[in-house]
């Protein structure tokens, strides 16, 4: 590996972790909603939808409880997406 691809690679990095860093602020504050407002919402884990209401943010999970399942607790960093109604 050269001088100059470290060193493309290395700028790349420093440009993309703002923007990872925002979708995950992003994903907090959906959570936290849910859990503050009482709402439901649909987790988006591989390909599975996973309905809930958000009860407790961890550093690195989250638990849900839906109508089914009184307890869910899902990893944060496999979380594709998420939607609230």
């Amino acid at each position: 590996m050269t001088r100059r691809t470290t060193v493309t690679l290395l700028a790349g990095a420093l440009v993309a972790a703002p923007a990872i860093g925002k979708d995950n602020d992003a994903m907090k504050e959906l959570l936290e909603t849910s859990q503050n407002d009482k709402k439901g919402l649909m987790l988006y884990v591989k390909g599975q939808s996973i309905a809930g209401i958000v009860v407790k943010v961890g550093a690195d999970t989250v638990e849900l409880r839906s109508r089914e399942y009184s307890r869910i607790v899902v990893r944060i960093d496999s979380i594709d997406a998420a939607a609230m109604s």
